[in-house]
């Protein structure tokens, strides 16, 4: 995957995991924009996935990585844009298909039900997998709501 700058954001159940991947990003070189939150004070995730969905879709920045409590709320809301494909993963497996097989564009985790060792086994995956093109580029251009 070629990296421009990784977006980054979470609620405050993400807030302790989402320092880690800032330290992850950093020890590969990786640049970042934090999107926020900035504490683990109580927050709405949709406030900071809406901003980093907007960062994708601009341009600002790609890829992006999204972390709630449970990874489900974060990235219902980024998949509401229609430039976003968030995939939600808690093994590094289901990082390599997300690129592979659906050309995801922002990495969700989990905030409250991975650990670290694991978070950065899944990043690894997401970093260094390649979408495969051919059939699956045809589903994945039939993401978009078509008016």
């Amino acid at each position: 995957m070629e990296v421009k700058t990784v977006g980054v954001a979470c609620d405050h159940a993400g807030f302790a995991l989402k320092k880690f991947v800032i330290e992850y990003l950093e020890s590969k070189g990786y640049p970042y924009k934090d999107y926020g939150t900035w504490s683990d004070a109580s927050v709405d995730y949709p406030d900071f996935g809406h901003a980093l969905a907007e960062g994708i879709e601009s341009g600002e920045v790609y890829p992006g990585i999204a972390i709630c409590g449970s990874g489900e709320g974060i990235s219902i809301t980024l998949n509401k844009h229609q430039k976003v494909r968030a995939g939600l993963c808690w093994i590094p497996e289901i990082a390599h298909l997300i690129r592979q097989h659906n050309d995801a564009n922002v990495l969700v985790m989990p905030g409250r039900f991975i650990d670290n060792k694991m978070a950065e086994k899944i990043m690894d995956e997401f970093f260094t997998a390649s979408f495969e093109g051919g059939r699956h580029q045809k589903r994945v251009d039939k993401i978009p709501v078509q008016k």
